[in-house]
């Protein structure tokens, strides 16, 4: 599968990465590491191989996330492909399994055995709910089922909502970008002391990660955060989303400073003087710190009335130049669209024959010193 990049930031070239990964999030992390310039090959099983190649869309889902990895067939229950397989496996750097837990291990490739071939071998383990608990262990999970497992599912929405699923594979592309974490940092290990390691990554690991604030208060007082629906975080009463004329506009007026210009912005100045909404009356000046009304309630309505006859990409441009934090409610093709047009993403195009696929690759970009 070839890939065409707009640079040449290879930071892994010379690391071998065995991939018997598939779907999601395996195949996520080791395209981060071919990225990178690691030499991933991906072991698929001969009977069919990877499930995403026949997705409803065709073969783009598969190239998006396995292009620059070079791809091998085996047949694991043959005695030439599991010998085919310890080979690879005696000689590559990274070792990266997300079948079913104990596929693997059936064939003498798990942990212990690759470790006994090569023993400053990384070994990414990644599966649902991880090793550490026999009674989890060995349980089946996909995307939505560790949302609900974890508690993520009743973060969005209001109170008395049934629960919502995140409406992306938000577990899958976390549980990628951990493994490949932990993968750079075990490789930088293995270098330092000669010693291969096992790394056990979960799905659910990863989407503790992501709610990590509400995962220190769950751990530490047992507590769980009320739904807040479309209210940002901070609970702020300006840091919220506002109907307008043409759409909807995200507001992040969260310190004093930013309510106070959001105010003045939209003639509602006389506000910050208000003793049923403030008391004592909004300042610039104190110390840093996330804006409290004494009446959140009649604050935020006054600012739905002040927003409703304006059109949201005119108030995007004005409120951001005044230092608000505001942001027109797109779809995710709109904003591909304009943030590949402005320069703000930088993309790359994935191929394998006829499918075409134009990506983010790493997410950052890179510039070098001279």
């Amino acid at each position: 599968m070839s890939i065409t990049a707009s640079h040449s930031f290879t930071p892994l070239a010379g690391i071998r990465v065995l991939d018997f990964s598939h779907v999601i999030a395996g195949p996520f992390a080791t395209f981060l590491l071919a990225q990178l310039g690691a030499d991933v090959t991906k072991v698929e099983n001969a009977n069919g191989g990877d499930v995403m190649r026949r997705t409803a869309r065709g073969r783009e889902g598969f190239v998006a996330l396995n292009a620059g990895k070079s791809s091998l067939a085996l047949d694991l229950g043959s005695e030439q492909g599991r010998q085919h397989a310890l080979e690879l496996a005696a000689t590559c750097d990274v070792f990266v399994d997300n079948l079913r837990p104990g596929v693997l291990e059936r064939f003498g490739l798990g942990f212990e055995a690759v470790l006994a071939l090569n023993p400053r071998v990384v070994y990414c383990s990644i599966s649902g709910f991880g090793r550490g608990a026999p009674a989890w262990r060995g349980r089946p999970a996909y995307d939505h089922v560790v949302q609900a497992a974890t508690g993520m599912a009743y973060m969005a929405g209001n109170e008395g909502d049934p629960p919502i699923k995140t409406g992306f594979p938000v577990i899958d592309s976390a549980t990628g970008l951990l493994a490949a974490f932990a993968i750079l940092a075990g490789v930088r290990d293995s270098e330092r002391t000669g010693r291969g390691m096992l790394l056990d990554i979960s799905m659910a690991s990863a989407g503790m990660q992501l709610m990590y604030p509400m995962t220190c208060d769950a751990l530490t007082h047992g507590a769980t955060p009320p739904r807040q629906g479309n209210q940002g975080y901070s609970g702020s009463p300006s840091a919220d989303f506002f109907r307008t004329r043409d759409g909807w506009l995200a507001i992040g007026a969260n310190t004093p400073g930013q309510l106070l210009a959001l105010l003045e912005a939209l003639g509602l100045g006389q506000l910050a003087r208000d003793p049923a909404l403030f008391n004592p009356p909004l300042e610039r000046s104190g110390l840093p710190a996330f804006v409290r009304s004494l009446d959140p309630g009649a604050l935020k309505e006054a600012l739905a009335a002040a927003l409703a006859d304006g059109l949201a990409t005119e108030l995007e441009a004005r409120l951001s130049a005044c230092g608000i934090p505001a942001a027109r409610l797109r779809n995710i093709a709109e904003f591909a669209a304009e943030s590949r047009d402005n320069g703000s993403l930088e993309t790359i195009e994935l191929r394998d024959g006829d499918a075409a696929v134009l990506s983010p690759g790493l997410g950052f970009q890179v510039r070098t010193g001279r």
